[in-house]
């Protein structure tokens, strides 16, 4: 069979690399099954400083066996390389944006569109189902969870709901974004899940395995592959609310990810770099801490934290 433009025989694992018009190539592995299913594609360091995603797809291209699978996964380890050898938070160096904030891609834009391009041309059409890891960056600490898109039709969102509650986090959050890889990926209609685990530039090997645990869920879910998992008990946030800085600042949080606040609960106070303003940021209603940014020193429209209820 062909995937992204490449022939691969059943049973086949292959590592390839996808063309960026004038840029580095993508590197991606084919996972072609014995027998015929779904294809999920997963894509890890679109933020090269988020570490748990990266190692967990790197531990499943050397364990996962293609005579096992009902149909083909492919696996992008290391989407944004030059953010993650350079230890640039988000940003993609080359030209200093956002890959997750680039979607739709340009054919002809800068490295990053170019990226985003590519990602949408050969993996979308190959895609059932699409999974983004991510997690805190090195200046962000976060509770494991997963978002879903709710803006992309009832029925997708039924979808992928269903999916969400087959992964072990605690927390699925509905989501309204529309320009990551994930969420445009559901505008297209291609169901997809963002999972986030880890952060502050640490990862271990407890979170890699359950990064592991979490897509082998979801090849599950799919029927790609046939093992049983126990169902995690886990909260739908409805609603949430994510505070970011109004200009360049000082940050002093007061709360933790995953922490249950109250209604007007302080939860950090955000100082302007010339001193000559403040203010502090409480809580709209009572619910829990989905992250948080560690970092003393945050630029305009930086996040600072998020928090959500059901």
């Amino acid at each position: 069979m062909t995937l992204c433009g490449f022939e691969i025989d059943p049973g086949e694992k292959r590592q390839v690399k996808l063309p960026v018009p004038g840029g580095k190539p993508l590197e991606a592995w084919l996972l072609c099954g014995a027998h015929p299913g779904k294809t999920l594609v997963v894509t890890a360091g679109v933020h090269g400083c988020e570490y748990v995603g990266i190692l967990a797809l790197q531990k499943l291209v050397e364990t996962l066996d293609c005579a096992t699978l009902y149909g083909q996964v492919i696996l992008l380890p290391l989407v944004n390389s030059k953010g993650f050898f350079a230890g640039v938070k988000q940003l993609n160096p080359a030209d200093g944006k956002n890959l997750n904030r680039e979607f739709p891609g340009k054919v002809d834009g800068t490295e990053t569109q170019r990226m985003a391009w590519t990602i949408e041309k050969l993996l979308y059409p190959e895609a059932d189902f699409l999974l983004d890891l991510h997690g805190g960056d090195w200046n962000e600490e976060l509770a494991p969870l997963v978002f879903f898109p709710c803006g992309a039709g009832q029925k997708l969102e039924q979808e992928t709901r269903r999916a969400a509650q087959a992964l072990s986090v605690s927390m699925r959050v509905c989501s309204t974004a529309q320009n990551g890889a994930y969420s445009w990926a559901a505008q297209k209609g291609i169901p997809a899940l963002l999972l986030e685990r880890g952060g502050n530039g640490r990862w271990t090997s407890e979170e890699v395995n359950a990064d592991c645990e979490d897509v082998l869920r979801l090849m599950n879910h799919l029927g790609i592959r046939k093992e049983a998992f126990d169902a995690v008990p886990q909260t739908e946030i409805a609603k949430a609310v994510y505070e970011e800085a109004p200009a360049d600042g000082y940050w002093f949080p007061e709360v933790c990810a995953g922490q249950k606040v109250l209604k007007d609960e302080l939860l950090g106070r955000w100082k302007s770099s010339d001193g000559t303003q403040n203010f502090e940021v409480r809580a709209r209603f009572a619910g829990q801490v989905l992250y948080e940014t560690t970092a003393l020193g945050v630029r305009r429209n930086d996040p600072l934290v998020a928090y959500g209820t059901a």
